[in-house]
């Protein structure tokens, strides 16, 4: 399994048991759905390496508390301090709507309503306050908030987004 056909589910942040027991900090707005996982893949030396789980539960309500079959005390868990947490991507719950995975949306269209094709999402940059689509017009690099209010369609067969940003906006990139 490579980081390619997963997503990123969080970090492990600290011990909670000199058993080898392990809380992990999920990256979701829905942790509740992760608490009965049978695997996951833990990133160890930049490698993807599956660990079966033999418990997990909410702890505190965002971090989950995990038990795996071969960590059982805590050399083991010190071990795997910090690492990264992925599961694969058929895990991912379904969207629909106007909701979407940042990973899903590379290489569709992105149109605006009012300028029409823009072109190409390769990318979001969701380092800023604001995420951003990062759209590729012909070399140029076009950016436009991620705003609810802006996201007008989004088909999935076609893979095209429809926006409707404020007027002059694409056009300050085109000057």
């Amino acid at each position: 399994m490579t980081k390619e056909d997963c997503f990123y589910l969080g970090k492990i942040v600290k011990k909670y048991s000199f058993k080898g027991e392990l809380l992990a900090k999920l990256d979701t707005d829905q942790p509740d759905i992760y608490e009965n996982l049978d695997a996951i893949f833990i990133e160890v030396n930049g490698t993807l390496i599956p660990f079966f789980i033999e418990k997990s539960q909410l702890h505190k309500s965002d971090l989950l508390r995990l038990k795996f079959d071969d960590v059982t005390n805590e050399a083991d868990a010190d071990a795997l301090m910090k690492c990264d947490l992925y599961l694969p991507l058929d895990l991912l719950p379904k969207l629909d709507g106007t909701k979407f995975y940042f990973h899903e949306i590379i290489g569709y269209q992105l149109n605006d309503e009012s300028f029409g094709p823009v072109g190409t999402v390769k990318g979001v940059n969701d380092s800023t306050s604001q995420a951003l689509f990062e759209v590729d017009r012909e070399g140029i690099e076009i950016l436009i908030p991620m705003n609810d209010d802006f996201i007008k369609n989004l088909d999935r067969e076609a893979k095209t987004i429809t926006v409707n940003t404020p007027p002059g906006l694409i056009e300050l990139y085109l000057e």
